[in-house]
């Protein structure tokens, strides 16, 4: 599991190689992600926007953009969670990703979070180390 706060808020992320749905003859990989932000501060926030870079094993970058994450702009009380699960797909058998996710407090403050820079490594994957 990925982890990283920012003001008081906690976004973890669980990554999980689906391969029923990834072909390696075709090099076609895909991914799931479970997200769960928290709310571990004192105001309530909801979450706007996202913005995603995508890095491939060739170093090939895709920026994704958006409002909310699956359709939703999730607002999030002080305690409260918000989990949601969504999906990449890679032409290379390996990657990662890094986000960031634009909030706004109830006081009309905007502010970015970080969502943790993770792998996506599928099993097929073959590691060399030096």
């Amino acid at each position: 599991m990925y982890r990283a706060v920012t003001r008081q808020i906690e976004v973890t992320v669980e990554p999980n190689f689906l391969p029923e749905r990834s072909s390696v003859d075709r090099g076609q990989y895909f991914w799931s992600y479970t997200i769960i932000i928290t709310n571990s501060g004192a105001e309530t926030v909801q979450l706007r926007t996202r913005h995603w870079i995508i890095t491939d094993a060739t170093g090939r970058k895709q920026e994704v953009r958006g409002e909310g994450v699956v359709g939703e702009q999730p607002v999030l009380a002080p305690g409260e969670r918000f989990e949601y699960t969504s999906g990449v797909p890679l032409p290379t058998a390996s990657g990662f990703m890094t986000g960031r996710y634009q909030m706004v407090s109830e006081s009309g403050e905007r502010f970015e979070i970080d969502v943790p820079t993770f792998s996506l490594d599928s099993p097929d994957n073959r590691r060399v180390l030096n």
